[in-house]
């Protein structure tokens, strides 16, 4: 009943059901691992999940997929989610420990086979879901969870639940989360565990753009001195063509010093902005409220976060303003040395004409010497001629018709020679 679909139609409509939070029980526990994860390293990804799987018995991923959910025998469940730079595999067991985050789900993984996962670790946390007490956890239960480390913690989905963590690294490299389950059903106590851990996850990758930030400003300070001083320099009045071009020199140097930076840093930068608003929106989707005596995970992110994706930020926009400014200085110091060596060509060419009119002048005379010439020789031509026509008995006086033919050769030898000069001046001429 429908025209033919499109080939993507499919895949478009599945989209926004891919990845479903898991439904967990309360209570329950969870491990999560977010793992930077290279583009030749995403093969060995299903090799090492395959290993996984068939050490439990149950099938593998499909080739080409990006994310995989499966039960690990009886008590184990697995998913696992490829993300653009990163891949996270989070692991789910039912219960609690004796202790708190005693036993968590990746203990009972095969020995070595988390330390081997492909990649290098960015994010990895604990999560313990148990139901809520009537009365808040005090300072004795949240020092058992999180030692002496200072707690943040809040409501949760508008107070059907209490979030609690410290943000910290323990000793086995994990961080921890405690959610207390006032009246979450299975779906939602999976979907807040899924954006804590996203949250923990989002946060570790965009922060690695900071140790890059925080190595280019001291060299942005030092192109934004130096660009001062040219352009003080370039300012500072009249200067010979010579050093104009050796400042426009050493603009183009900091200009590729520029794009360098830019080159450098520029993917790190805008992913960096990409995940802390992915930050940003997890911690709206908690709908949190405050407790007495602890700050909300959206206020500790404020004071704590937010200021290190600042100093991104900022390193982000200097490095683009001083590139425009490095480009516009290059650009008026390029149009100066335009403009001096147009003057210099043109008194190159005032030069040439001078001397191209003084070249004539010269022809001229040279001319005028020439018709001479010619009358000379040729008049002493016709005086022969005249004498020996005397002799063979002509009735002719040599003298006379010399001085006869010097007006005729004179008049002739000027036609020529204004003739040829004509034909010259054409033949310049374009066509």
């Amino acid at each position: 009943m429908l025209p033919p679909d499109h080939p993507e139609r499919a895949a478009l409509a599945a989209e926004v059901h891919a990845r479903p939070p898991e439904a967990l029980d309360t209570p329950s526990r969870a491990s999560y691992v977010a793992v930077l994860v290279g583009e030749p390293e995403r093969g060995a990804e299903l090799v090492h999940l395959g290993t996984l799987c068939r050490h439990f018995g149950v099938a593998p991923p499909a080739a080409g997929a990006t994310h995989f959910r499966t039960a690990l025998g009886e008590s184990l469940r697995l998913k696992w989610e490829r993300h653009g730079e990163f891949s996270g595999y989070t692991f789910y067991r039912r219960g609690l420990s004796p202790q708190p985050f005693s036993e968590p789900p990746v203990a009972l993984l095969p020995e070595g086979w988390l330390a081997a996962l492909p990649g290098r670790t960015m994010a990895a946390a604990h999560a313990k879901l148990a139901p809520a007490g009537s009365a808040l956890p005090d300072g004795a239960e949240l020092a058992r969870h999180f030692g002496e480390h200072i707690v943040v913690g809040a409501e949760i989905g508008d107070g059907a639940g209490l979030a609690y963590t410290d943000f910290r690294m323990h000793e086995d490299g994990f961080t921890r989360f405690l959610v207390l389950n006032r009246s979450f059903t299975p779906r939602q106590a999976g979907r807040m565990l899924q954006r804590l851990f996203e949250i923990e996850a989002y946060r570790m990758v965009s922060l690695l753009a900071l140790p890059i930030a925080r190595a280019q400003l001291p060299r942005i300070a030092a192109i934004e001195s130096a660009l001062a001083q040219l352009t003080a320099t370039i300012a500072g009045g009249a200067r010979e063509a010579a050093d104009d071009e050796a400042l426009l020199h050493e603009l183009t140097r900091l200009a590729a010093e520029v794009e360098q930076a830019l080159s450098a840093s520029q993917f790190r930068f805008g992913a960096c902005r990409a995940y802390a608003e992915l930050v940003t929106t997890r911690i709206a989707e908690l709908r949190e409220r405050r407790l007495a005596g602890l700050q909300p995970v959206d206020e500790f992110m404020a004071r704590r976060f937010k200021p290190a994706v600042a100093t991104v930020q900022t390193a982000a926009q200097r490095l683009q303003v001083l590139s425009e400014r490095v480009a516009q200085a290059s650009n008026l110091l390029s149009t100066r040395v335009d403009i001096a060596r147009e003057r210099q060509n043109q008194a190159l060419l005032a030069s040439m004409d001078r001397r191209a009119r003084l070249q004539l002048r010269l022809q001229q005379t040279v001319e005028g010497l020439s018709v001479a010439a010619i009358v000379y020789y040729v008049a002493g031509l016709v005086g022969y001629l005249a004498k020996a026509a005397r002799q063979a008995g002509l009735p002719l006086q040599p003298d006379l018709a010399v001085g006869l033919a010097i007006p005729v050769v004179a008049v002739a030898a000027l036609a020529a020679v204004r003739k040829a000069r004509r034909h010259a001046s054409e033949g310049d001429r374009p066509h």
